[in-house]
């Protein structure tokens, strides 16, 4: 095979000049050069060039068994955003273009149901990525189901650490894992979660290790956390002082200080966190109640700001967004419990319910009956009015993009989606759709122009970061 490089000297040269060393010489310095990776950094992000773009997968994903899922880091140190995918006895690694960076055949904590099998529940990925050690390059860290810590090498996936930490008697194992930054340190810190291992499971058992000490003692731990039924911790920086808190109905702040804020009649399904209130210092919680009173909770570290129903409806699942620019602050829209017929109603930043609707009076004809889930607030115009993005429930289906105040479909995806994520991977700072379908990655970008080009960086956002490595079905 010829070589740019060498058959470019060649035809300057005269024939015999060149030594067989001086051409392997040649051929490793063209090969380095070609195969060096480009630095970049956020604010020159290439776009995909096909839309979508496509990434093939080494195992295949389903829609029925809810069990792992898909989060993004770099991984490479290319400055890009790499997939991380995760499926019972499989984690895959695949760069920013879709090259495979590694693949492990091991039996990551994934489960379909916390509530049963523990944490870290339905369609969550169960792993997370950070630089953990200070060395300037990301490692990746999971939990398998024997219970112990992993932290490999996120390049090549080779393991660093492998230890089992003591964990709860009342609990079956260490079930959820989460990067934190608690000491103000960075993301240097590491937060393990289980549920009891008898009856109705919850993840009311929290340890913080400090990620170099694994061998010491927790900075703090916990047997009084009331979070989700359904989904791991939540963390967040929400007082702005650079350490996360752990965030639900009991709030824990970086050093193991917890609070109650409010107290739970059924229990908690979803929990999603943001400035809803600019009116108010900090960043504001919203907790959506099953059972009971069927309420929605907007609260800080400090108080309930208010509480509040929708004829006692349950709210069940939400996005949190800027939906409606005539109001002040963010609005919240739930999706509503029922199984078919879904009838969404929306909140705004004061606990008033400002919209109401029926799914089927809004979707296409041909969407299911069982109406929207895994439900994304996502910027996708560049706009300051936010949109959602969804997929159809209770099947690996097709994804659309709606206004949650009316509920109008505004752009359908044909697919066979097994999971939804969203996030800004590529070109701008707006979001793309990330799809798992199958055994291949689906990334939709926005072609149009951005009205905003200028805007920050949505990673720039403590809690959107957060957000994207810990959520699930029920909070993404």
């Amino acid at each position: 095979m010829n070589t740019p490089c060498i058959d470019s000297v060649r035809n300057s040269c005269p024939v015999g000049i060149l030594s067989v060393l001086a051409i392997w010489t040649l051929m490793s310095v063209c090969s380095l050069s070609e195969s060096a990776p480009a630095k970049y950094s956020p604010a020159n992000w290439p776009q995909y060039k096909n839309n979508p773009y496509v990434i093939r997968i080494d195992f295949p994903f389903n829609d029925e068994d809810g069990a792992g899922s898909i989060v993004t880091a770099d991984l490479d140190g290319d400055g890009l955003l790499d997939y991380l995918v995760t499926r019972p006895g499989n984690i895959g690694a695949y760069s920013h273009f879709g090259k495979r960076l590694w693949h492990l055949k091991v039996d990551v904590q994934v489960s379909s149901s916390s509530e049963t099998y523990g944490l870290p529940g339905l369609h969550a990925a169960g792993i997370q990525a950070a630089d953990i050690d200070g060395d300037g390059k990301t490692e990746v860290v999971y939990l398998t189901k024997d219970g112990f810590l992993n932290v490999a090498v996120g390049s090549t996936g080779k393991t660093k650490v492998r230890k089992k930490l003591p964990f709860p008697k009342e609990a079956e194992r260490w079930e959820n894992v989460i990067v934190a930054n608690l000491r103000g340190k960075g993301d240097r810190d590491l937060i393990l979660q289980a549920t009891n291992r008898e009856g109705y499971r919850m993840g009311k058992f929290l340890a913080a290790y400090a990620a170099d000490n694994l061998d010491g003692k927790p900075l703090w731990q916990t047997s009084d956390y009331l979070g989700c039924a359904h989904t791991g911790a939540r963390i967040a920086d929400i007082d702005g002082d650079g350490r996360d808190e752990v965030l639900g109905a009991t709030v824990i702040d970086h050093d193991g200080t917890l609070k109650r804020i409010f107290d739970v009649r059924g229990h908690l399904d979803s929990i999603f966190v943001n400035d809803i209130r600019p009116d108010i210092p900090g960043l504001e919680i919203v907790a959506l109640e099953e059972g009971s009173l069927q309420r929605v909770f907007l609260f800080n570290k400090e108080k309930l700001i208010w509480q509040s129903d929708y004829k006692r409806q349950e709210p069940q699942n939400a996005a949190v967004g800027e939906f409606d620019l005539s109001k002040k602050g963010l609005e919240i829209w739930c999706r509503s419990r029922y199984d078919e017929h879904q009838k969404p109603f929306v909140f705004d930043a004061n606990g008033n319910v400002i919209a109401d609707y029926e799914m089927d009076a809004v979707a296409p004809k041909d969407w299911t009956v069982k109406g929207v889930e895994e439900i994304w607030t996502i910027d996708w115009t560049g706009e300051k009015r936010q949109l959602a993005a969804a997929k159809e429930r209770h099947k690996a289906g097709d994804v659309c993009i709606f206004d949650p105040i009316t509920g109008n479909f505004l752009k359908r995806f044909t697919e066979k989606a097994d999971r939804l994520y969203v996030a800004d991977v590529s070109g701008d700072w707006r979001e793309e759709i990330i799809v798992c379908s199958g055994q291949e990655i689906h990334i939709y970008h926005n072609p149009d122009p951005n009205p905003n080009p200028k805007h920050e960086r949505l990673w720039n956002r403590n809690y959107y970061k957060r957000s994207k490595m810990v959520w699930n079905y029920y909070s993404p």
